[in-house]
């Protein structure tokens, strides 16, 4: 083992043939805790350590913002160790603080500042922030380096905006969200508006993209960018500007994305541009020097209701790969050993993962002993499903000292569900977090005190500009607002430019002219010091001047006082800003960065509370103990997927991310019925429980395990497939109180019975579902013995 290659020694063979890859493609199909991570941030170590690689070549693209910040610690500390063991001869942990400091220092100078490492809508806003100038699109719309972005909600108020004031659409037809839902879906197909109306001939397609045009002008008027925009508009400036892509394509000559099965079509695009500068990949050879390495796992592929195409990694192979078999192929690497879970647990996952057709076949082999047996709990309903989970984690974490409040996890399929358990965790002082609730950013006053910055970065977000134009109140009352923005829009010029001209705010605002104009001069002054005022003394000025700070704490009221140390944490969000990112610590990457912020990059690992969240927001989570509750059809799998194969699949991974996301202890639960839209339904146990391992499992009662439900799932699958009508049923076949499968509702009982000899209907009550009446001779069922 030569010196430079002696920091491999510590990965496994697998993860070692991945790590040493240099030039060409590499998919490498990473079961969940498999050490992705690892691998990822060792390839890079290696790149630039064996074969010299400069940093400034390497992207490396992460799920999340927390994920990119890891890596680049991790980064930074592999290349630290080695600076200390080179000039020391000792770990660098065994050094003075200040010798770490120093060594740190060297690192992040020399390598890590140079990596562009983070997720996609980061790194393309980074690239447009240089090159956005030169791209317009084919209406001529253009915007200019200091865009804003909007987030959601500001997306959701112009989609409404013109639905209904513009456009006088009705709203219940054109539901704004629904809406926004489409454009957001058309961007991430890479559909233009003419592209839209295209897919979509008929008169709601049409009306849509008469929206997506009108919001695509009021983005570029307000010189903003919404979050699809990030993503394809580079995609759309490499098409249009050769010399543009041919730049970051000779820039970037290792490429590395994580999460592979989670990206769109559009991010697909972004990174087959970059790779072969254009060239198809059926074609394209040129791989001196150069390579793409993606890491993921099609077992985990959950995000399709986000554009997520898990098609895009069972292609790679063909796309990018040398299309030979697993054994095989020279571009295809699977990491499999998993040092995460306990084999007990990795045995109910790869059991249950099995069952899905669409993958590449792995098997994840357990580094650990068989631990405890997973935990089946059957609840007589959601009350009784709560009492456990929380008295189960009072107890273990009395009888567990090495236990904290932050080892347990609770996931379920959907928000609604976490109301039981959030009602006992607080009735025993029980500290716990609902992962997934109101972002930091989305906090009213700190969308206002963002807003006088975007304004400041950009005066030409209008958006911006009249939330805070009267916040806190200084005399400027709708009237005058309505008066200054008609003006604007008759005079098709940006309403900034009527705000900063005296006269014109004098005629038109009246006796609110003295507050217009006094907003007016708070935007120009630190405009004008945008380039010499470090960010936090901007922000500071502007709470003062502004008179926000000074508002709350005349209010007075605990509210109040919340709202004002959230603004104070705003600031300190500013000076940790400038601390990490002294490449650029500027006004304009603050905003940037806290648009992109999410809720899983805030989750605190030291905060000492029992996590509540989704399943969806679980992925790339782990727990020592977890509790994935609510397994019953219907609710999970939801009740949707059910007669979908496709859907049912990602259900299925669904819950296989679940179950790996436990490292000691798993419990599992379901309720025999359970109250849903006021009513109490009974509930069927799980299509997935049948598909567990029974040797592996322990549970509260011996008929908690749903024995003869693979039978039944099985019939219903054998009807949808002949879905042939059944000519003669009669009233005999039937009686009240039958249960019987339906291939879409699930299961349901019969409740009565319609007409008589072979012209019958029945009353059926499912789960879920409420009351449906069926032809049995038109609809299979299967009667459950």
């Amino acid at each position: 083992m030569t010196q430079t290659t002696e920091f491999l020694s510590h990965l496994n063979a697998s993860q070692r043939q991945a790590v040493e890859h240099y030039c060409g493609p590499l998919l490498v199909v990473a079961g969940a805790g498999s050490g992705k991570t690892r691998a990822l941030t060792y390839r890079i170590a290696n790149l630039v350590l064996t074969h010299r690689v400069d940093p400034e070549n390497i992207l490396a693209v992460t799920f999340t913002n927390k994920a990119a910040r890891e890596m680049k610690e991790r980064i930074e500390k592999l290349f630290a160790d080695r600076e200390a063991q080179r000039e020391h001869g000792k770990p660098l942990d065994s050094l003075s603080e200040s010798q770490q400091t120093r060594l740190k220092s060297h690192v992040y100078k020399t390598i890590t500042k140079n990596l562009w490492i983070g997720t996609f809508h980061a790194l393309c806003c980074r690239i447009l922030r240089f090159d956005i100038e030169k791209y317009q699109d084919r209406n001529g719309r253009k915007w200019t380096r200091t865009f804003s972005i909007f987030d959601e909600s500001d997306a959701q108020s112009l989609v409404k905006d013109i639905v209904i004031n513009q456009l006088n659409l009705d709203d219940k037809k054109f539901d704004p969200r629904s809406v926004r839902y489409a454009l957001s879906n058309a961007k991430n197909q890479g559909w233009s508006p003419q592209d839209l109306e295209r897919e979509q001939p008929n008169y709601r397609g049409r009306v849509i993209s008469n929206v997506y045009s009108l919001y695509q002008d009021a983005l570029a008027a307000n010189n903003a960018l919404d979050f699809d925009d990030l993503i394809l508009m580079p995609v759309k400036l490499f098409r249009q500007n050769e010399q543009v892509r041919a730049y970051w394509h000779n820039r970037f000559r290792h490429v590395l994305v994580d999460e592979y099965q989670d990206t769109n079509r559009t991010q697909y695009d972004l990174i087959r541009l970059l790779v072969t500068n254009g060239e198809d990949t059926a074609t394209f050879d040129n791989w001196h020097h150069r390579s793409v390495f993606v890491v993921g796992d099609a077992d985990q592929s959950i995000y399709s209701f986000r554009a997520a195409d898990f098609t895009i990694l069972m292609d790679f192979q063909g796309d990018f790969g040398d299309r030979l078999p697993d054994d095989d192929t020279r571009t295809m690497v699977k990491l499999e050993e998993n040092y995460r879970s306990t084999e007990n647990i990795l045995e109910a996952a790869n059991q249950l993962i099995a069952n899905n057709t669409e993958r590449i076949d792995k098997i994840l082999r357990p580094t650990r002993g068989s631990g405890e047996p997973i935990f089946l709990h059957r609840a007589d309903d959601e009350t009784e499903e709560a009492e456990f989970v929380v008295q189960k984690i009072r107890k273990l974490e009395q009888d567990n000292p090495e236990l904290k409040w932050n080892d347990f996890a609770i996931l379920y399929r959907t928000n609604a569900q976490s109301r039981n358990f959030e009602e006992l965790l607080t009735r025993f002082n029980i500290p716990y977090k609902v992962v997934g609730g109101l972002r930091f950013y989305d906090r009213k006053e700190i969308k206002d005190v963002v807003a006088y910055l975007r304004a400041i970065a950009n005066p030409y977000d209008t958006v911006s500009l009249l939330r805070v134009i009267n916040t806190p109140r200084r005399g400027v009352g709708k009237a005058t607002v309505d008066s200054l923005v008609r003006a604007s829009q008759e005079l098709n010029q940006p309403l900034w430019e009527i705000l900063t001209d005296e006269t014109s705010v004098k005629t038109l605002a009246g006796r609110s002219a003295k507050g217009v104009l006094s907003f007016a001069r708070i935007i120009q002054k630190y405009r004008e010091q945008l380039d010499t005022l470090p960010a936090n003394e901007v922000i500071q000025g502007v709470l003062d001047d502004s008179g926000y700070v000074a508002d709350l704490k005349a209010q007075g009221t605990e509210e109040a006082d919340e709202r004002l140390g959230n603004v104070n944490e705003l600031y300190n969000a500013v000076l940790q800003f400038q601390e990490e990112n002294e490449e650029d610590p500027s006004l304009i990457a603050f905003l940037a960065n806290a648009s992109l912020a999410s809720d899983l990059d805030n989750l605190e690992e030291g905060d000492n509370k029992v996590s509540l969240m989704t399943l969806h927001s679980s992925k790339g989570l782990e727990f020592p103990v977890v509790f994935l509750v609510g397994l019953e059809q219907g609710l999970f799998p939801n009740h949707r997927s059910i007669d979908n194969p496709v859907a049912l699949e990602e259900e299925r991974r669904l819950c296989y991310v679940g179950i790996t996301r436990a490292q000691e202890q798993l419990f599992i639960s379901y309720a025999r019925a359970r109250r849903l839209y006021g009513n109490r339904e009974y509930a069927e146990p799980s299509l997935f429980l049948s598909e567990l391992p029974r040797e592996d499992m322990e549970s509260n009662v011996k008929t908690a395990f749903p024995t003869r439900l693979t039978k039944t799932i099985a019939q219903a699958r054998q009807a949808s497939e002949t879905d042939s009508p059944l000519p003669n049923t009669h009233a005999d076949d039937w009686t009240v109180g039958d249960r019987i499968i339906h291939k879409a509702f699930g299961t349901g009982q019969v409740t009565h019975i319609f007409g008589a000899g072979n012209k019958i209907c029945l009353a059926v009550k499912f789960p879920n579902m409420g009351q449906k009446i069926i032809d049995p001779k038109l609809t299979p069922l299967q009667r459950i013995e």
